[in-house]
């Protein structure tokens, strides 16, 4: 070795004496992981790391259960020549800078200068910032932290100050930023003018660390990451984050209060675990969320930005420390969230595996081409198509297809393109030659059995998207005698696109006539949701035929008030109508002129009058009247304009009570009874307490998911004699897809006998008033009072 290049350190661990010191540092060593003479250089560098900088084999001192005693048999060491002894307590523990008791000699350096031993002075020194374990494991909030680590790493990085409107948008990085030599060591980095300067012209505690973003560089936030995120997130560090750090954040189990857990990006996955009583590593896959939105709260008297991220029924509220820290964790969240290339399974997703693209051409196809001729057959406008293509491709979520923006010959050329060009076939090009062999089999119920065990053998967003584009084919050709659309006319158009081959041969064609005239089979569809598609397609192309003009406008009848012969109207509604305007336009053909304190709104009524909702000035009229063809009665849907209940005088107060409330059974249990609880409404929430005492509710219905109707289900047995109105009629199961939430009949509490009707009454109208102008539209929630 050349010794010139020697530095002090290496000179005092040599007077220590190689043998000696590997007494500590090779303590626990065991014979299979020495180090052979004829190892590689990977290999070597590997075991001195290991050994030297994150002390995995060096021995544990013994008789030293605190480190107090470290600290006190360290101040004994330091006045001998033992620097053996020295460099055990200190890399076993020892704080290099304790109180020594004494008020002159404070420091274990001084002790060992006052003893005039030299060589533990120049020790204790040059190890001041050295990287010792922590005795101390407690954390804030239950979380443990385990500081054994002893990492050193040192090289010219960039500083950058901090500016957040650079920090995403600066591409010349290193022409603004200083360059510094930069040292990790104990828990601090620190950067120096230069690498020969001594003295560091700034210094960071890892410990303070909140959010570190994962550049080119990743030994550097590896080996930083270590140092901050706690022993109980540690599973996080094991993933290949592309950021890592703590929030604040409130899910369905607590929404009142907001706590700490630790959070990594990991490609398109947001790994966490909270802050819980044995809370495991959770995860949610953000290109399957189904909301991602942002918003501000007031918060001891600050503005704070929220993000709102909702995936398959699970909810979960995120802010971060400071505005910049939020900011980079919203931008990230935002990328990961974003389509990433063409493969299937990198586009943003339903809640049921089918990418967002797939289902939303569907759905406008369904709603307003059913009845079109050639539907499928027709091109598009190419630059349309790829501007619509491109917007989809950059972010799926936040494209709504509209009637009268976007034309459906269009949106079906996007559906085309989109499978054509994804990186695989969705049949997969793999099992190409099994498709084509099943035609080999005549018998067409084993053909069909062995078209099953292909579509059970794709991937599983190939099995979800094919599931979905074969029902919506199967359903086009249900209307085939409007739209002249039949299996084999589909094949032809489709079977180019789910083989990704150029033109189409008859075998193809074939397949694909295979799958759609056997969708039920293939996919175990029932007969009831058989009859449900007949009934549907039979109330939208019914609309089409009669009442469709070619402008795509539709006409209504819509009644004022009540629904009587001579309050009705007829009114020519467009695919941009929303109800605001359907509102004023009543009331102009009406000439009603409303008083400046009423509010008149278009309620939507539906099974005979029997229940009904306002709905918000801004929803869409048309998309909603075409939604009742998924009601056992579309007929008996309509709509009516008239007053609605004020809410001005009530805004930000807290309703509280007893009522009585019963969920729908499903169709495989009998029905349940009318049972007692505590409800709260508050801060846009109802909740449902087990009785006035529970602190805990058992449910929790955020108001701004649910469609509130006011009426009365017919023979449902009341809880009670009194009832206002008369019992009646009961009512359909909601159409809901989210079984946990809604569908949940409430009705208050007696709490006198002789409680009149009009008492009833003015229960409904406080509590309707109170959450009426909350709701929105999602989920359908019934009431009853007396």
């Amino acid at each position: 070795m050349d010794i010139e290049l020697w530095t002090l350190s290496l000179f005092i661990h040599h007077l220590t004496g190689q043998h000696k010191a590997n007494s500590f540092w090779a303590g626990k060593l065991q014979p299979e992981e020495e180090l052979h003479m004829d190892s590689p250089l990977e290999k070597r560098i590997m075991f001195i790391t290991q050994k030297y900088k994150e002390g995995r084999f060096r021995k544990t001192p013994l008789g030293y259960k605190t480190k107090e005693e470290l600290n006190k048999a360290l101040c004994a060491a330091v006045v001998k020549q033992d620097v053996l002894e020295t460099m055990t307590l200190l890399f076993s523990g020892a704080d290099v800078m304790c109180a020594t008791g004494d008020p002159v000699y404070s420091t274990p350096y001084l002790l060992a200068k006052k003893a005039g031993q030299r060589l533990q002075m120049e020790f204790l020194y040059h190890n001041k910032f050295s990287d010792f374990p922590n005795y101390d494991t407690g954390f804030e909030s239950g979380f443990s932290q385990d500081t054994s680590h002893s990492t050193f790493l040192c090289e010219f990085l960039y500083k950058v100050s901090y500016n957040a409107a650079k920090l995403f948008t600066d591409r010349k990085l290193k022409e603004d930023c200083n360059k510094r030599w930069c040292t990790l060591e104990s828990g601090f980095l620190s950067y120096y003018e230069n690498d020969k300067t001594t003295t560091p012209t700034g210094m960071i505690d890892i410990s303070e660390v909140i959010c570190l973003v994962v550049p080119k560089l990743r030994k550097w936030t590896w080996a930083i990451a270590k140092h901050f995120v706690p022993f109980m997130a540690e599973c996080l560090l094991k993933r290949d984050y592309d950021l890592i750090g703590q929030l604040y954040y409130k899910d369905c189990h607590n929404l009142d209060q907001w706590r700490k857990g630790w959070f990594a990006i990991d490609k398109s996955s947001l790994h966490f675990c909270l802050e819980m009583e044995n809370a495991q590593e959770d995860s949610i896959h953000l290109r399957r969320l189904q909301e991602l939105t942002i918003s501000s709260v007031i918060q001891n008297g600050e503005k704070i930005d929220v993000l709102l991220l909702v995936e398959k029924g699970r909810t979960l509220y995120i802010h971060g420390h400071t505005k910049l820290d939020f900011t980079v964790w919203h931008t990230a969240i935002e990328k990961a969230a974003r389509t990433d290339g063409n493969a299937l399974q990198d586009q943003q997703l339903s809640k049921n595996d089918v990418p967002i693209i797939v289902n939303s051409c569907i759905a406008f196809v369904t709603q307003y081409g059913l009845g079109s001729k050639h539907i499928y057959s027709k091109n598009g406008d190419p630059s349309h198509v790829s501007e619509l293509l491109e917007s989809f491709k950059k972010d799926a979520r936040s494209v709504k297809l509209r009637a009268g923006t976007h034309q459906l010959e269009d949106v079906t050329d996007v559906l085309k393109c989109f499978l054509s060009q994804i990186n695989d076939a969705l049949l997969t090009k793999e099992l190409y030659p099994f498709w084509i062999s099943a035609l080999d089999t005549q018998n067409e119920k084993e053909r069909v059995r062995k078209y099953g065990t292909f579509i059970q053998s794709l991937p599983p967003v190939n099995r979800a998207t094919l599931a979905a584009l074969i029902e919506h084919l199967y359903r086009v050709h249900k209307c085939s005698e409007i739209n002249y659309m039949n299996p084999h006319n589909l094949a032809m158009v489709f079977s180019s696109c789910l083989f990704q081959t150029k033109g189409h041969t008859s075998e193809e064609v074939n397949v694909i006539e295979d799958l759609i005239k056997n969708y039920v089979q293939l996919f175990d569809i029932n007969e009831d949701q058989v009859k449900q598609m007949d009934t549907e397609n039979s109330f939208i192309t019914k609309w089409k035929d009669t009442q469709v003009s070619q402008a795509g406008d539709l006409l209504i009848e819509v009644y004022v008030e009540r629904k009587e012969p001579d309050c009705s109207i007829i009114i020519r509604v467009s695919p941009l109508t929303e109800a605001e305007e359907l509102t004023n336009d009543v009331l102009g053909i009406k000439n009603i002129i409303p008083h400046k304190d009423e509010i008149w709104a278009a309620f939507e009524v539906i099974e005979n009058g029997e229940l009904e909702r306002p709905l918000h000035y801004t929803e869409n009229v048309l998309e909603q009247v075409l939604h009742w063809s998924s009601l056992p009665e579309p007929c008996a849907a309509y709509l009516v304009i008239k007053k609605l209940l004020t809410a001005d005088n009530v805004k930000g107060n807290v309703k509280a009570g007893y009522l009585k409330y019963k969920e729908e059974p499903s169709k495989l249990l009998s029905g349940n009874k009318f049972q007692e609880r505590y409800f709260v409404l508050r801060e846009g929430n109802l909740l449902l307490y087990k009785d006035m005492k529970t602190s805990k509710p058992e449910k929790v219905l955020p108001l701004s998911s649910l469609k509130l109707y006011l009426g009365v289900k017919k023979k449902m047995k009341p809880p009670t004699n009194d009832i206002w109105p008369p019992a009646g009629k009961a009512r359909k199961q909601s159409i809901t897809k989210n079984p946990k939430i809604g569908g949940l009949p409430l009705i208050p509490i007696q709490q006198e006998k002789n409680t009149s009707k009009t008492r009833g009454n003015a229960e409904v109208s406080w509590w309707l008033t109170l959450v009426l102008p909350i709701t929105i539209t999602m989920l359908y929630f019934v009431v009853l009072f007396i």
